[in-house]
């Protein structure tokens, strides 16, 4: 194959604990280039954990009441020429700042730091505020946040001062549900999650009579410890996470000028295809008949065979170790690319 002014997309997700978004485009990009290929670099994110990366990274830093009540510095990004600000709940009040589920108080934990983020944001004159919904602490209901941003919005909610505020959310669960499907892996035990579950229900009457907010049976409405149904209560909307992601950047006009697709995360299985990235990269570059690369720390086996059926996989682990795939994992991603464009050569 000529591989003039050939152009590879390359579009992942992070590989959690192991690359960014942004270090597997570099990587990629690495190979690509000694093969004389033209390379465009866009880190996705479907919502949770990286969608900063996704839109550019962090220029703006704040000190926030983090999950535990103490102060943290947490990062966000604000365009002042669009007008776009771009908060990650997990920066200002994730599972990762509280240590982690094993010294998480899942009954104290607030979400009050991501509110200050977002009313930041819009004294800062934003005009739209894009919330990532992932790795969270809290199971709050998205209480912290109200009260943060009511408070610091002198009792204004965004909208009201003409500031569209959209959550990134890759979830269905419902608002009383948040307790039973994401209280275990923030540290909650079964009463634990009784009591929680206990006080959505509440919460959830609360929201409704306090600001005729119902978000019973929103589908999404539990998402980050009941944070999406919080954001609502604030006149915010829930969106599909990939979906806003890949709007916003622009993924369409992206995918026109290229040959080829490179698309990742750290494992692959059967939810990969239903709202994350990988999924969403595969169909609208499927939809273009553009060839795509995925690349996978590791293929577990619940990976839906008829989709990697269609699609040229390298599963890292496999291939070049586990060992290596943990260590070097930039490496093994380079060389996984190079070896794909030497055999479309």
């Amino acid at each position: 194959m000529d591989t003039t002014h050939r152009r590879v997309l390359a579009a992942p997700d992070k590989f959690r604990g192991t690359l960014t978004a942004p270090e597997v485009v570099t990587a990629v990009a690495a190979a690509a280039d000694r093969a004389g290929w033209q390379v465009t670099g866009q880190p996705m994110a479907d919502g949770g954990e990286g969608i900063l990366d996704a839109f550019g990274g962090a220029n703006r830093r704040s000190r926030v009441t983090g999950p535990a009540g103490r102060p943290v510095e947490a990062a966000w990004r604000l365009d002042e020429e669009s007008g776009l600000a771009v908060v990650e709940s997990a920066a200002a009040s994730g599972l990762a700042i509280a240590g982690g589920r094993e010294r998480n108080d899942p009954m104290t934990a607030t979400s009050a730091g991501t509110g200050e983020l977002i009313a930041e944001a819009v004294l800062a004159e934003a005009r739209r505020v894009v919330v990532g919904l992932g790795g969270s602490a809290m199971t709050d209901g998205g209480l912290g946040t109200v009260e943060a941003v009511l408070e610091r919005l002198d009792g204004a909610r965004p909208a009201d001062r003409g500031v569209e505020l959209l959550a990134a959310c890759d979830v269905q669960t419902v608002f009383t549900d948040a307790a039973r499907v994401f209280g275990p892996q923030k540290g909650a035990g079964p009463a634990q999650i009784e009591e929680l579950t206990r006080r959505l229900e509440a919460l959830q009457r609360d929201y409704r009579q306090r600001f005729g907010t119902d978000l019973a049976g929103l589908a999404g409405g539990g998402a980050a410890g009941g944070l999406g149904g919080g954001l609502l209560v604030l006149g915010g909307s829930l969106v599909p996470g990939l979906d806003l992601v890949a709007d916003q950047v622009g993924l369409e006009d992206q995918l026109a000028q290229a040959d080829l697709v490179v698309t990742g995360e750290g494992a692959l299985d059967a939810e990969s295809f239903h709202g994350k990235v990988v999924g969403g990269v595969v169909a609208r570059a499927r939809a273009r008949q553009l060839p795509v690369l995925v690349l996978a720390g590791t293929v577990l086996p619940d990976a839906p065979a008829s989709e990697l059926a269609q699609l040229a996989v390298v599963d890292l682990t496999a291939t070049f170790g586990e060992r290596s795939s943990w260590e070097r994992t930039a490496a093994c991603v380079e060389q996984a690319v190079a070896d794909h464009l030497a055999a479309l050569a």
